[in-house]
């Protein structure tokens, strides 16, 4: 075998070890099946908020930043989800509600409310999980509960608390609330 080879060989090889040790740092921290865990927060509004008073719900938990491009281009499929399926007779749940958790800077509160406002985000659950120089690593919710590597992340839970999926189409999140 010569040389030339034996380098290409190499090189895929490492680009192989590179790009699954890249899926196992991003994959979420919690699959189908598992409990999500609960947290206590305050929303963007001030009032406290705890995830336990939404169990008899189905939940989609909505990691983003006002920053993130891919965030902002997944927003008008998001209201419509939640148009469609906030108050509609879901099987065996109470109702549809999605908690956003913005991932942003320390100091930008106010910009992130103003976003919600421009951006039409009408549902009832915001909160601001603050992150130090645009370091996600270190969120307490995302990162240090939930896992997040990246935003957009989304988590869908079921009435019973447990996860049905984790960075679900939109087609399969409304699947999955159909079925019930």
């Amino acid at each position: 075998m010569n040389k030339s080879v034996k380098r290409l060989i190499i090189f895929i090889a490492i680009l192989g070890l590179v790009y699954a040790g890249k899926s196992l740092f991003m994959a979420p921290k919690f699959g189908d099946g598992e409990v999500a865990p609960g947290f206590n927060t305050t929303l963007v509004d001030g009032q406290a908020f705890s995830l336990s008073d939404l169990r008899g719900n189905y939940v989609l938990l909505d990691f983003w930043g006002t920053w993130c491009g891919p965030c902002r281009v997944e927003m008008p499929a998001l209201k419509a989800l939640h148009k469609k399926y906030h108050n509609a007779n879901i099987p065996n749940a109470d109702n549809f509600h999605i908690v956003s958790v913005a991932l942003e800077r320390e100091t930008d509160l106010e910009r992130t409310k103003r976003a919600i406002d421009k951006l039409g985000l009408d549902w009832d659950y915001h909160i601001f999980d603050p992150i130090s120089n645009f370091k996600i690593l270190n969120a307490k919710i995302a990162t240090k509960l939930y896992g997040v590597r990246e935003v957009p992340t989304k988590y869908l839970i079921a009435p019973n608390g447990n996860v049905i999926g984790v960075n679900m189409s939109f087609e399969e999140i409304e699947k999955a609330l159909q079925k019930g």
